[in-house]
């Protein structure tokens, strides 16, 4: 009797290491599915807290560059819309400066001085126009944003944008009415100083943003570079390589199964034996 009692416990020894086994290919099966799932080898910090924590800071990285690339990206496509007004503006004022220039020579008649003036509010209007230019429902050339902050990675970058206004240029009054005075020939002499100072502040403008542009597409670059070697790295520290991880669930499944199978052969010898002290 004590020798049957003795090969009871001996196999409730067996039958908790079937149980064992189990659990653990049953959790092994668990990790492999998280990583297949996931496409990461560290899904969460349970897999190696040391390991998790790096890849969270390399994606977290990553992204905060995807982003920042993305502002840049962003803030490069305003820019562009402000420079297609502020080269409008430009192209308007060179030829209301050639036409004061063909002014000036002493011989203008009424109707001459009138046709300059006519030109003046095409001017005026048409400088108007591109200074109310919108990007995303902000004006970007009126004055009412003096700079455009850009966000990035390392903190922010400030894009200057000057009033392009015809008042802002000196052209007009509050009211928005020309001070050019074309009446005289010495008028138009002034009134061409005055073009000529609002033509080298559209330019200043214009060569500003484009400076702007070459800065914000150099960082672009660098961005592109930075988010293509980060993922690289992340994806060398972190990435499941899902063949070799989809063998190891099939072999972690046909060891369950085994498992399984002997702990229902245990159970049904117990039971057997069981039977036999009745």
């Amino acid at each position: 009797m004590f020798c049957m009692y003795k090969e009871i416990d001996i196999m409730s020894i067996n039958g908790l290491g079937y149980l064992n086994q189990i659990n653990r290919t049953h959790s092994a099966m668990q990790g492999s599915l998280g990583k297949i799932s996931s496409g990461s080898r560290f899904p969460s910090a349970s897999y190696g807290p040391s390991d998790y924590a790096i890849s969270v800071r390399m994606n977290s990285n990553t992204r905060a560059t995807q982003q920042s690339l993305q502002n840049t990206q962003t803030a490069n496509s305003m820019l562009s819309t402000a420079a297609g007004g502020v080269n409008s503006t430009v192209n308007a004022l060179s030829s209301l400066r050639d036409q004061l220039i063909k002014a000036a020579n002493g011989t203008n008649t009424d109707s001459d001085r009138a046709t300059i003036s006519k030109t003046v509010d095409q001017t005026i209007a048409t400088i108007n126009e591109n200074s109310n230019i919108q990007y995303n429902g902000m004006n970007l050339l009126d004055g009412s944003h003096p700079s455009i902050a850009v966000a990035d990675s390392h903190g922010y970058r400030n894009v200057a944008l000057g009033n392009m206004s015809a008042q802002g240029l000196g052209l007009a009054d509050n009211d928005g009415k020309s001070t050019l005075d074309l009446s005289t020939n010495q008028g138009i002499a002034s009134a061409l100083d005055t073009v000529d100072s609002a033509l080298n502040k559209a330019l200043d403008q214009a060569t500003d943003i484009g400076a702007a542009q070459q800065n914000l597409n150099f960082a672009a670059n660098n961005y592109s570079t930075q988010i293509l070697s980060s993922t690289d790295a992340e994806s060398t520290n972190s990435d499941t390589d899902i063949a070799a991880e989809i063998t190891r669930l099939r072999s972690h499944e046909t060891l369950n199964q085994l498992s399984m199978m002997a702990q229902k052969m245990f159970m049904n010898q117990q039971g057997m034996a069981l039977n036999l002290l009745k």
